[in-house]
C-alpha cells in the first residue's frame, strides 16, 4: 500500500486489494450451503476439480480439492443439481471470486442430510456417542454374530474373511432387510434378541453401499438405541468407505465396510502363526541386549556404590541425630527430675499442712502414749503384785494357819472365843480344838493352872 502524496489518497496495489477483498469474504461468511446446477466442469490431472454453479440468473465458480474429491459420492456431471457445503474465498491471480467446496449431494438429498445432522447432534448431546461408553472388542471370539442380509453381498464378504483369517469362529447369522420401511423394526429385534441370548462374543452390523434413502435404516434413531443398548459389543460395517450412518458413532467400532468389520473381529491365525519364529527369534535377542546392558548397568552402579555408598553419607548425620537424640534425652531427665522434685516438694508441703497429716500425727503420738500408758500400768501393776506377794509371804509366816501347819492347835470356849489361859475354863467345860486339818470338840476334865512366874510360850 502506497501514498501517492504525504496527505493524499490511499493507493492500492492490485494484489493488495485482491488480498483485501480475499481477507472480508472469508470472514464475513464462513461455512454455507449453496444449491444449484453444475456447468462448466474441469478435471485437471492434478485430481482437483472446478465446475461452476449456477442458477436462472446468475453463476459462480467453485473449486473442489483433491482432498475431499475423493471423498464424494454425488456424480458432478453438467446439469447436475447439486447442494454444496462451502467458503467463499477469492482466486486472486484472475481477481475471480468463488466458492471452495468442502462438501458435495444431490439436492434431493438435502432434507435427508439435514435430518442426519439434527438426529446425529442431539443423541451425542444425550452421551450415545460418547467414547468412554465404546467396549473393547475380543481378542479371539468364538462365535459372531451377522446382522444383515441373508442374500446380500455382505454376508459373503464377511463368511469370506472368517474363513480366510479365523476358520475358528463361528458364524451366526440374523437375517434382516438392510433397506425399506420394515428395514428399522427388523434391525432392532435382531440386536434386542441377540443381546437377549448372549450366545455370541461380539455382533456385526453390515450392509453393502448405496445411497443416502439406501442406508436410512442405519440413520434410524431406535437402531442407534437399541446398538447402544446392547450387551454384546457392536462392529458397524455400513457401504463404502466414504458412508457414514448414525450406526457408525453408536457402534463400539466402526468399520469401512463389510469385510474390513469382519477383518476386525477375526485374528489372523496363518499370519500370526508365521509371525511367531521371527517374534520369538527378536524376543531373545531384545531379551539378551536388554540383559546385557542391565548387567553393564548395574556393574557401574555397583562399583559406583561401593566407592560412594549411601549409608557412608548418611554417618555423619546419624551421628548428630543420635547426640542430639542423647542431649534431648539428658535435658528432658534434667527437667523432669526437677518437676519431680517441686513436685515431691510441694506434695511434702501439702501432706504436711494437710488435716489428714495432723490426724495421722496425733493418731501416732496418741498411739505412743498408749503404749507408754500401757507399759506403765503393767509395771504399777507388775510392782503392786509383788509387794502383795511380798506381803502375803510375811501374813502368812504370821497366819495362824501356819502355826496349825507346824502341829499347835488353837483352843475356842463355847462363845468361840480363844482360850489363851488355863484359866478362863473351867473343868467340866466343853471347848473346840481347831487343828491344821479339822477340829476336836473336847470335854475339860482338868485344868492346869499357869504357875504365876512363868509366862505362856
Amino acid at each position: 500500500m502506497t501514498n501517492a502524496a504525504t496527505n493524499g489518497p490511499t493507493v492500492f496495489s492490485v494484489t493488495e486489494l485482491n488480498a483485501a477483498v480475499r481477507e472480508l469474504l472469508e470472514h464475513s461468511f464462513g461455512l454455507l450451503w449453496v444449491e444449484g446446477e453444475i456447468s462448466n466442469v474441469a478435471r485437471p490431472r492434478s485430481g482437483h476439480i472446478y465446475f461452476s454453479l449456477k442458477d436462472g440468473d446468475a453463476q459462480v465458480r467453485c473449486a473442489l480439492f483433491r482432498g475431499k474429491a475423493r471423498l464424494v459420492r454425488t456424480a458432478l456431471d453438467n446439469g447436475a443439481q447439486v447442494r454444496l457445503r462451502a467458503r467463499v474465498s477469492l482466486y486472486a491471480a484472475r481477481g475471480d471470486y468463488q466458492l471452495i467446496v468442502e462438501h458435495v449431494e444431490d439436492a434431493g438429498d438435502g432434507a435427508l442430510q439435514r435430518a442426519f445432522e439434527q438426529l446425529k447432534a442431539r443423541l451425542d448431546a444425550e452421551g450415545l456417542f460418547a467414547a468412554e461408553r465404546k467396549r473393547a472388542l475380543p481378542a479371539a471370539p468364538a462365535r459372531i454374530g451377522v446382522i444383515t442380509s441373508a442374500t446380500g453381498a455382505a454376508i459373503r464378504d464377511v463368511l469370506s474373511v472368517v474363513a480366510r483369517r479365523y476358520p475358528l469362529g463361528a458364524v451366526r447369522v440374523y437375517p434382516v432387510p438392510v433397506q425399506g420401511e420394515a428395514a428399522p423394526a427388523a434391525i432392532v429385534a435382531a440386536l434386542t434378541r441377540a443381546s437377549a441370548r448372549a450366545d455370541c462374543d461380539v455382533l456385526l452390523l453390515v450392509r453393502g453401499g448405496g445411497s443416502l434413502e439406501d442406508l436410512q435404516a442405519f440413520n434410524d434413531e431406535n437402531v442407534a438405541r437399541a446398538i447402544v443398548a446392547s450387551r454384546v459389543p457392536v462392529v458397524s460395517g455400513v457401504g463404502h468407505e466414504v458412508d457414514v450412518t448414525i450406526a457408525d458413532f453408536a457402534a463400539d467400532v466402526r468399520a469401512a465396510t463389510p469385510s474390513a468389520a469382519a477383518e476386525l473381529v477375526c485374528p489372523d491365525l496363518a499370519a500370526r502363526a508365521a509371525v511367531v519364529p521371527q517374534a520369538a527369534a527378536r524376543l531373545q535377542r531384545r531379551m539378551r541386549s536388554r540383559l546385557s546392558t542391565a548387567r553393564e548397568r548395574l556393574d557401574g552402579l555397583t562399583a559406583r556404590l561401593a566407592r560412594q555408598h549411601p549409608r557412608r553419607r548418611l554417618e555423619a548425620p546419624m551421628q548428630r541425630l543420635d547426640d542430639a537424640e542423647l542431649r534431648l534425652q539428658r535435658a528432658m531427665r534434667l527437667r523432669l527430675g526437677r518437676r519431680r522434685d517441686h513436685a515431691t516438694a510441694l506434695s511434702q508441703r501439702l501432706q504436711r499442712a494437710s488435716p489428714a497429716s495432723r490426724i495421722t500425727r496425733e493418731r501416732r503420738r496418741c498411739e505412743a502414749l498408749e503404749r507408754r500408758l500401757t507399759l506403765a500400768t503393767r509395771g504399777h501393776i507388775r510392782n503392786a503384785d509383788q509387794r502383795l506377794r511380798s506381803a502375803a509371804r510375811g501374813l502368812n509366816g504370821v497366819s495362824p494357819l501356819q502355826t496349825l501347819e507346824r502341829g499347835y492347835a488353837i483352843a475356842r470356849d463355847a462363845r468361840g472365843e480363844v482360850v489363851r489361859n488355863a484359866d478362863d475354863v473351867t473343868e467340866g467345860s466343853r471347848i473346840a480344838v481347831d487343828l491344821a486339818r479339822g477340829r476336836l470338840d473336847c470335854d475339860v476334865h482338868t485344868v492346869h493352872s499357869t504357875p504365876p512366874d512363868r509366862s505362856p510360850e
